[in-house]
């Protein structure tokens, strides 16, 4: 059985380091904030090509308060793409926000600059761009809308961890840039954690004290903030595993390559990669018109293969008072039908990349 995805190897890899990160901690008796994070902060920061970096608990809670600090609120709308993870929307609709769809291109399923304008009201404040799969969005195009229409850009950063967009890191484009350290992401952590980071020194003092209870002298409260800390420990463990992120993210690439070329001029549509994107690689994803029938017979061949996502925002119940009708966004809607994502990550073997390509061919 070749699993979807494997959370043991990363950690069997670093073990020494982890172990010996995790008991560092431990043993400073200081557990909620502090030198760990403030480290990591700065070396995420670093890495990014970014003046700040705020740590925080979860990729929601940094796409949340970036919202919050940027001053969405009630009455006014973010536009998000028709096609992501909720937690983009939810994020939008804990300020009292209010998400407006677009549609992506079939090349990259990430947010169609050429769609955005028809959707931009007196009440919009922001885009939201997701670098979805680890694909860089379209950036410049997206930037100079904003900056034309006074909007501020905020991308969704959760599964992009050391993507380029034209030679320049994700981490420091938009206003604001939201992180998710989610165990399975190429940059994960052993529990919830998240971050944003920015150049913007105003709008990460913002997002700082809005993740510590809108504190930043203690039992003074300036705002009504929540409680949203990176934990030490996971900061501790993803300062060993930062290191290794290129490393790994060349390891992913490769086993996109192989896929690439074995399953050129198969059934399947795959991910596209434009000249000036350098993806990270989160998830390969192909397309299929029986994507279900692929999926079951890939699992008779011992082959782990997931669907993200299999129900668009729009159609869930979490929005069914939005009035949205089921095929309001025919792309969002045809990609949950039709992607699946296959095994890939720095830890699957050259062997079995090579026997999920041959399965996924002849099966196709």
């Amino acid at each position: 059985m070749i699993p979807f995805l494997n959370l043991k190897a990363p950690y069997a890899e670093l073990r020494e380091a982890i172990d010996a990160a995790v008991s560092r901690v431990a043993s400073s008796g200081w557990y909620i904030l502090g030198e760990e994070v403030e480290a990591f902060e700065a070396e995420f920061a670093a890495y990014c090509q970014a003046s700040h970096c705020v740590g925080l608990g979860n990729g929601l809670d940094a796409l949340h308060l970036a919202l919050r600090a940027m001053g969405v609120g009630a009455g006014d709308e973010v536009i998000v793409p028709s096609n992501t993870y909720i937690a983009t929307w939810l994020a939008v609709s804990q300020c009292g926000a209010t998400p407006v769809p677009v549609e992506p291109t079939l090349a990259t399923y990430n947010l169609d600059p050429e769609r955005i304008e028809a959707a931009i009201t007196p009440r919009t404040k922001v885009i939201l761009p997701v670098h979805l799969y680890g694909q860089p969005a379209d950036l410049d195009p997206i930037l100079e809308i904003a900056d034309r229409r006074g909007l501020r850009v905020l991308e969704d950063a959760a599964q992009a961890h050391g993507a380029r967009y034209k030679g320049r890191r994700i981490g420091s484009h938009g206003s604001v840039v939201a992180w998710s350290f989610y165990p399975g992401k190429n940059l994960g952590g052993m529990g919830d954690g998240g971050a944003v980071t920015t150049d913007d020194p105003e709008l990460a003092d913002r997002i700082r004290v809005l993740g510590n209870y809108g504190s930043r002298t203690k039992y003074l409260n300036e705002v009504q903030g929540v409680n949203s800390r990176l934990d030490p420990i996971q900061a501790a463990i993803l300062r060993v595993k930062l290191p290794h992120l290129d490393a790994w993210n060349a390891r992913r690439a490769t086993v996109a390559g192989r896929y690439r070329a074995a399953l050129a001029g198969s059934a399947l549509i795959l991910p596209a990669a434009p000249q000036w994107a350098d993806p990270a690689w989160h998830l390969f994803v192909v397309r299929h018109p029986h994507r279900d029938r692929l999926q079951a017979r890939l699992a008779e061949a011992g082959i782990g293969s997931l669907i993200h996502y299999p129900i668009p925002p729009h159609q869930q119940q979490a929005y069914a008072a939005s009035g949205f009708a089921a095929e309001a966004f025919p792309l969002a809607s045809r990609m949950a039908k039709e992607l699946l994502s296959l095994p890939i990550g720095p830890h699957l073997s050259a062997e079995d990349a090579a026997y999920v390509a041959v399965e996924v061919a002849r099966l196709a």
